[in-house]
């Protein structure tokens, strides 16, 4: 019996109590939860759903927690109930019953943890989004990775996820880009304000190769031919580079196409005629202080020319065009008044400003032999995706990016990444998934089966019992954290979930010993390893990682 079931029973249970009582079913709440005890002794689960309904009944919560208590344990999938403190109710599960959930993965198999309560939303969900201005930086590489998982989450509970990469391919730095391209071309130095880094140099001789007569050509043909071809090949590199990180995009969104389509102009003057810009000092501005802004901010400026927010304006109404209804926008720690900004633009064209969700990403800062690691020689002013990626693999990468949440600056150990230990969480995790695969391996050799008719009472050894009840919260973690757009929760969960099955193949053994006939009991725990394996794979594929067969 997984939670969810468990929490059903409870409820049903609670609803025929009151009603026998003669009490109000309405003091009952809808939401009647069960959670696993801190201390394994009080019980597999626990709930307080007696102290959340004993005062709107009009009883004492320890008298209707010793109803419950007997109710409950006269359910044949409860082995016991006892009172706790104030009006808990501890609950152990009738092994048959808590082995139930080992069938049910079973049953699932890749399923197993998805869900549909997200299937009537439509989602955008955009992230990285660099500017084709240079190699994708550590920022840019956590959103890679958690973005990637987040989507992997979302479309698991029912969601229907576009991911979407927008390239801010219009405006000054993309004209500082073209500068530094034509100086190394050149053999001159940097602009001030410009890019440096050898890729720059890389780039400008590629063009220059491509485009043997490109420097004698008039300056402003010069610099388009260095804009067109110099901006192509820097989105190439950034596709290829995120492609090899395991993360790939639904749209290309070019911003210059917003400008080049009139969708901009068109934006802005609907929300003048709307009255949702107002004029004051030349410029033309938006009302974001409605949305918590901590100032208005111009949308036409006093020049005549769109302000930056323009373009986002323009850009948010062409999604809500293409049918998303959820919008979730993955910026970066110098992002964070984008939050107001982009809800007062969803309120301007008439949405909720719930339309919009803005996820701040904080830095991330590499340190080895103790000591911080700065400079990429490639990209010149910091560590690039590539740089990562080479030092510690992708799966590495992306499980220690994905596994804290985004709220928080996040330093890495690269020696510890790389280290083959239980120190090391993503090895932890894919070790528990090897090591199953071995005992699968191990398995066939010896003709040890899962059985087609399951016996699960058999599993009633206390380890046997936490890796069970743990494999019950893969579906519940999942959703939570697609409803909190954490999917670092999953990887927390896998590490609980490898420290249950390692203590439970240390105290149970699994497989015939020499000539010991295969008994029940090693097919039975066959089947629960065979869970926990496919747990494993599933919440791996969640965040991008490999479930690796050997190590």
């Amino acid at each position: 019996m997984n939670p969810a079931l468990l929490a059903d029973l409870v409820r049903s249970t609670a609803s025929e109590v009151l009603t026998d009582r003669g009490l109000d079913l309405a003091a009952l709440p809808d939401d009647v939860g069960v959670e696993r005890p801190r201390n394994p002794e009080h019980g597999d689960y626990a709930t307080n759903v007696a102290l959340r309904t004993a005062k709107k009944a009009g009883v004492p919560p320890r008298e209707l927690a010793g109803w419950l208590a007997e109710a409950l344990a006269a359910r044949d999938a409860i082995e016991s109930a006892e009172i706790a403190g104030p009006g808990f109710i501890n609950l152990r599960l009738a092994a048959d019953a808590q082995g139930a959930i080992v069938g049910d993965v079973l049953q699932a198999g890749d399923a197993y943890g998805t869900g549909d309560e997200l299937a009537d939303r439509n989602i955008n969900l955009e992230f990285v989004s660099a500017n084709p201005t240079g190699p994708l930086h550590l920022g840019h590489t956590r959103w890679a990775a958690v973005g990637d998982a987040l989507g992997r989450v979302l479309a698991a509970r029912g969601g229907k996820v576009t991911r979407e990469y927008y390239f801010n391919d219009a405006g000054g730095q993309i004209d500082r880009f073209v500068d530094s391209l034509v100086a190394a071309a050149k053999g001159e130095p940097t602009p001030e304000n410009g890019y440096g880094g050898a890729y720059i140099g890389e780039i400008a001789a590629q063009i220059t190769t491509a485009e043997p007569g490109v420097l004698d050509l008039p300056d402003a043909q010069r610099r388009e031919e260095f804009r067109r071809i110099g901006v192509n090949l820097m989105f190439d590199e950034i596709k290829r580079a995120l492609h090899a990180f395991g993360t790939d995009f639904d749209v290309w969104f070019h911003e210059k196409s917003l400008h080049d389509s009139g969708a901009v102009g068109a934006a802005v003057q609907r929300l003048k005629d709307s009255g949702n810009l107002y004029f004051s000092d030349g410029a033309w501005w938006l009302r974001s202080t409605d949305q918590g802004d901590d100032k208005d901010r111009p949308v036409i400026k006093s020049d005549g020319q769109p302000a930056y927010i323009a373009g986002d304006l323009a850009y948010y109404l062409d999604k809500r065009k293409r049918g998303f209804d959820l919008c979730i926008y993955m910026l970066g720690a110098d992002h964070h008044g984008y939050i107001a900004r982009l809800r007062a633009a969803a309120a301007a064209f008439g949405d909720d400003p719930n339309t919009v969700e803005v996820l701040i990403g904080q830095m991330v800062n590499l340190f080895r032999d103790g000591q911080p690691v700065r400079m990429s020689k490639r990209a010149g002013t910091a560590v690039s995706m590539d740089d990562l990626v080479d030092a510690v693999g992708v799966d590495a990468a992306r499980y220690t990016l994905i596994r804290s949440s985004v709220d928080s600056t996040l330093d890495i150990d690269l020696d510890l990444i790389v280290r083959r230990s239980n120190d090391n969480p993503v090895f932890y995790v894919q070790y528990a998934h090897a090591r199953l695969a071995s005992l699968a391996r191990n398995a066939a050799d010896l003709g040890v089966t899962v059985p087609d008719v399951p016996d699960f009472g058999l599993l009633d050894q206390p380890r046997e019992g936490d890796l069970i009840r743990t494999i019950g919260e893969f579906p519940a973690v999942v959703a939570s954290a697609a409803e909190l757009r954490e999917p670092h929760r999953v990887a927390r969960y896998l590490e609980q979930l490898a420290s249950a099955y390692h203590k439970f193949y240390d105290a149970c053994r699994v497989l015939p010993i020499g000539d010991e006939e295969i008994s029940d009991l090693h097919r039975n725990r066959l089947a629960l390893c065979v869970a926990a394996r496919q747990v494993f794979a599933n919440g791996l594929s969640l965040l991008g990682v490999s479930a690796p067969e050997r190590m």
